[in-house]
């Protein structure tokens, strides 16, 4: 009686197959606990300053605006001089980080001789601190200490061996050129190591059947490197975007707020101004942006998985 009792449906086995189902999340409640606790409500808080009253000196803020700061922002032609500087900096960054990395991947890809030792030196520059890079091109930029501007008047480039950091027209430059520097290697060791996994056999039948080199990399190597491109140029997009350290070591925002990005002009307002609700207001716009736009990468992505 008792063993059908068992074999009956009821309260005990639906609260048995409950447990069942939610073992899953026990297990995984305490990374999900730290993820809510760290990240998701820092970001709901940041997200309600940018609908309030939040300046450190005012002591009397901290009401509801609504979207005044919003209505504040798409009148600061400040913001939009910094909206153009960040779709510069990060298509003209990430375009030359891809290149020379994609370059750089293919070369390593070939055996030769302290490959191994080319490949730790190559991932040097991602190991030094992003400000520090900024300080040290911001010296080397520099015409009393630096040698850059007196290669680059050599060459030609420069009419005079100046600071390029000190011209509206160029300075965007210097922290660009610092940033390829530093990112570089992010690309190179990806692209390598998504290189390496494909099978050589196929590089093998398609040289039998004729292929050349130029024919083995577009119809071997990049549909091979395809979802890895599409996924590391997303990401190093997003975080160029909202990296404001190179620009803040080396120019400030300056001169003339020329180099000033998004990132930067967020820093700016919020530790410079003490204005964190317009500085949240900023940041949100900034989130929405990338969101957007990683939602298009991520759509073209599926896409051309499905036609292929």
């Amino acid at each position: 009686m008792s063993v059908q009792a068992e074999r009956r449906p009821g309260w005990h086995g639906t609260r048995r197959r409950f447990a069942l189902r939610m073992e899953p999340y026990f297990y995984a409640s305490p990374a999900l606990i730290f993820i809510v606790a760290v990240m998701l409500v820092p970001l709901a808080i940041g997200l309600s300053y940018a609908f309030r009253d939040i300046t450190l000196l005012n002591p009397f803020s901290g009401g509801f605006v609504g979207v005044q700061h919003f209505v504040d922002l798409w009148h600061d032609s400040d913001f939009w001089q910094a909206l153009g500087n960040t779709v510069t900096w990060t298509v003209a960054s990430v375009s030359l980080q891809f290149f020379l990395g994609l370059v750089l991947a293919l070369r390593l890809y070939r055996p030769f001789p302290g490959r191994g030792l080319v490949q730790a030196l190559v991932f040097v520059p991602w190991a030094v601190p992003m400000f520090l890079s900024g300080l040290n091109f911001a010296w080397l930029f520099n015409p009393v200490i630096g040698p850059l501007p007196h290669w680059l008047y050599a060459v030609g480039i420069l009419s005079s061996p100046e600071n390029i950091l000190s011209d509206p027209a160029i300075a965007i430059w210097g922290p660009i050129v610092a940033n390829v520097w530093w990112g570089v290697p992010f690309f190179a060791i990806t692209l390598l190591a998504a290189l390496q996994s494909i099978p050589p056999e196929i590089y093998e039948a398609a040289e039998i059947d004729g292929a050349g080199t130029w024919r083995r990399f577009a119809d071997i190597t990049v549909p091979f490197l395809a979802p890895t491109i599409a996924i590391t140029v997303l990401l190093r997009a997003v975080w160029i975007a909202n990296a404001p350290d190179l620009i803040v070591a080396m120019t400030g925002g300056g001169p003339a707020d020329s180099t000033q990005i998004v990132a930067s002009y967020i820093f700016t307002q919020a530790f410079k101004g003490l204005d964190f609700g317009y500085a949240s207001a900023v940041a949100t716009v900034l989130l929405m942006l990338l969101l957007v736009y990683a939602l298009i990468v991520l759509m073209i992505r599926q896409s051309l998985l499905k036609a292929s």
